[in-house]
């Protein structure tokens, strides 16, 4: 599934490509008609994404609402556009553009209202200026749950996926399993300042990085991830290979229904601060 990243990656693609502009608006696949009617022959004014969701804004306050979900693709090309090939739910066109949308689990036109109802219940996103991390903050000071759970949850904070779950709780050296209650507010600010520059430079680079120099040991093109571009990675997808920093072997589990990754020498921390404890990598 998509992370945070490469929603706003494709939101920012999408503005340069559609906004100002009068788009036409189809559904080949015929599922989303009624929708794109609302749609077609209306100017685009802007998009932007909040965690995995997309919001296209139109001048007529439709707001196209689209998840990804694991399958979903949003592709942009160039005009003259060839016909429709598969299953595309929606086709925006406009003099500068194209746009095919295939498989998304949500595609809708929905009001400003909705879309305040549906953000109101997600976390906030390290890559809004307007995020505020303390609603993230307030849920995970007082939960039970691990951490490996929390940071899937979207309402703690929006974006995170798999590769980021493992890599910034590796980078933390935290303990998948601690609690949330056990965090205290020290570590939680780190670990979202820490997701803001991770998260901004994914947006930047379109792929995950999150190994220091000192622990590179192969060229991208070798790497493990294979969501979206190739980036260079700790724990993700490396199990059973040895640690980059201690070289104990990468451990595996299922945690909300996604392998986590995770070495179990680094990452003992609990959340709490010690004097002796070092902080991160």
């Amino acid at each position: 599934m998509p992370e945070g990243h490469t929603l706003h990656r494709l939101a920012g693609e999408l503005t340069r490509c559609f906004a100002g502009d009068t788009v036409a608006a189809a559904s080949p696949q015929g599922r989303f008609s009624d929708g794109a009617a609302l749609l077609d022959a209306t100017r685009m004014d802007a998009v932007e994404s909040w965690g995995k969701h997309l919001f296209a804004h139109f001048e007529t306050e439709r707001i196209l609402h689209v998840h990804l979900g694991l399958y979903g693709t949003f592709l942009t090309t160039l005009p003259p556009a060839e016909p429709p090939r598969g299953a595309v739910r929606l086709r925006l066109t406009s003099q500068r553009a194209v746009a095919d949308l295939r498989g998304p689990t949500v595609c809708a036109v929905v009001t400003p209202e909705q879309r305040a109802t549906l953000v109101s219940r997600l976390g906030p996103d390290p890559l809004r200026a307007d995020a505020d991390p303390e609603r993230g903050w307030a849920l995970v000071r007082r939960s039970r749950r691990s951490l490996a759970s929390l940071l899937m949850d979207q309402s703690v904070i929006s974006g995170i996926g798999n590769v980021y779950r493992a890599e910034i709780l590796f980078r933390h050296r935290l303990a998948p399993t601690a609690p949330g209650q056990l965090v205290v507010r020290g570590v939680w600010d780190e670990l979202w300042e820490d997701l803001v520059v991770l998260m901004h430079q994914g947006v930047e680079t379109g792929r995950i990085d999150t190994v220091l120099p000192i622990h590179e040991t192969r060229p991208a093109s070798d790497s493990p991830l294979t969501e979206g571009r190739r980036g260079e990675v700790y724990v993700y997808r490396r199990t059973g290979q040895p640690c980059l920093v201690c070289g104990t072997r990468v451990r595996t589990r299922v945690v909300e229904g996604r392998n986590l990754y995770w070495c179990p020498t680094c990452q003992r921390r609990s959340g709490r601060r010690r004097r002796s404890e070092p902080r991160h990598l």
